[in-house]
Order: structure tokens, then C-alpha cells, then sequence
């Protein structure tokens, strides 16, 4: 029988992957030419290719798109000048140092994206904005504005489409938190996964 591609002691990090000061969780796969930076990526969670997610804390089970971008960083429109001369400052002179209260301040504007969460290809999600557990950010659309859990956001800027599942399916579905079940839990639940409507699947496992 064969082993299985992702395992939980090793990311699979494709060709080309760059990544710096992250942490990654269990099955956990990196696209090729993906770039991160100052990122946690939660257990199951993966990126597609070209994806650039920086100072986010991805949840578990998230499904991330080819060519996303998640934290994307600023320039600082308030200053006379918004180029990286003003913080990248030791690339142009040999008596300049970088600012480090710029990269501190950026680092800590942080994007969250919860569990079980899609970002469709080509999306752009800001730096302090929140995706809900389970919400859908479709392809193509920029979020500038926090994402309620089990919510479809699509545009630019993006805006709610429609609920995945009535709130209190929603609800119950929180409360439940499948995403951290074991690895055991998850195989022996595969069927009723794949098969079961939303109302059975909650009915049987005391959602």
C-alpha cells in the first residue's frame, strides 16, 4: 500500500517555495513558488501555487488558491515619500541603516483566516482582517473588511453574497470544531464527511 503524500512530521513544500520566520502545523502543504513570511499555517491547511500570505495566522484545514495574497504589506502613505528608500534604507546608502520600527509596525498588522476557510484564486485579503470559520472569499475579490464565519464574500471590495448554512447550522458547526479532532477521528469520519447532509452529519456527531 502505498504511504501517503502528506504526513504529519514533514510539510511538503514544493519547488521554488520561500518561506521565513513561519511555523507550520501537521499535513500541512506549501505550493511551489509560494512565498511566506512571519506566518503560522494551521494543521491541513495548504496554499496552491504563487500564493504570498505575510504576518497571517492561517487556521486549520484552510484551502488557500493559486496566486492569493493574505497580509499584503503597505507603504507608508502618511510620509513625504511612500518608497522602500525610507525603510530599506542600507540597500541605497553604506551609512543608512533600515527602519526597524517600519518593519516591527508592519509585522504586527496581522490577517487571521480561520478554520476550514477557501480563498479563491487571485484574492487579496488586508493586513488586521479576519475570515470567519468556514467563510469563502471567491476568486479575484480584495477584503477589506473582517468576514463573519460560514460567509460567501465576492467583489472588490468584497462583499457578502450569502451564508454558506443558516446561522444556526453555522452555530453548531462552531461548537462542534471538527477541525480538531485527531488524525483517527478524521479517518474513521471520512464517509460521513463525503456523504452525509449538513442536519445528518451534525445529528450524528452531537453538533
Amino acid at each position: 500500500m502505498p504511504l501517503p503524500r502528506l504526513t504529519a512530521e514533514t510539510p511538503y513544500l514544493h519547488a521554488d517555495a520561500t518561506l521565513t520566520d513561519c511555523q507550520l502545523g501537521r499535513f500541512v502543504e506549501i505550493g511551489q513558488g509560494s512565498r511566506l513570511l512571519n506566518s503560522e499555517i494551521g494543521d491541513y491547511s495548504y496554499c496552491d501555487r504563487y500564493a504570498d500570505i505575510a504576518n497571517t495566522t492561517v487556521g486549520k484545514f484552510a484551502n488557500i488558491a493559486s496566486f492569493t495574497r493574505i497580509g499584503p504589506t503597505d507603504h507608508p502613505m502618511h510620509r513625504a515619500s511612500l518608497h522602500h528608500f525610507l525603510y530599506r534604507s542600507a540597500d541605497y546608502w553604506e551609512d543608512a541603516q533600515n527602519d526597524p520600527d517600519f518593519f516591527a509596525h508592519r509585522a504586527s498588522r496581522r490577517a487571521q483566516i480561520g478554520h476550514d476557510t477557501w480563498i479563491g484564486h487571485g484574492a487579496v485579503i488586508r493586513p488586521e482582517i479576519t475570515v470567519g470559520h468556514g467563510a469563502v472569499v471567491a476568486a479575484g475579490a480584495v477584503v477589506t473588511r473582517d468576514v463573519a464565519p460560514y460567509m460567501i464574500v465576492a467583489g472588490v471590495p468584497a462583499k457578502p453574497l450569502r451564508a454558506r448554512f443558516p446561522a444556526a447550522i453555522a452555530d453548531r458547526l462552531i461548537a462542534l470544531a471538527w477541525w480538531d479532532w485527531d488524525h483517527a477521528r478524521l479517518r474513521d469520519a471520512l464517509q460521513d464527511f463525503r456523504v452525509l447532509e449538513i442536519e445528518a452529519f451534525l445529528e450524528k456527531y452531537g453538533g
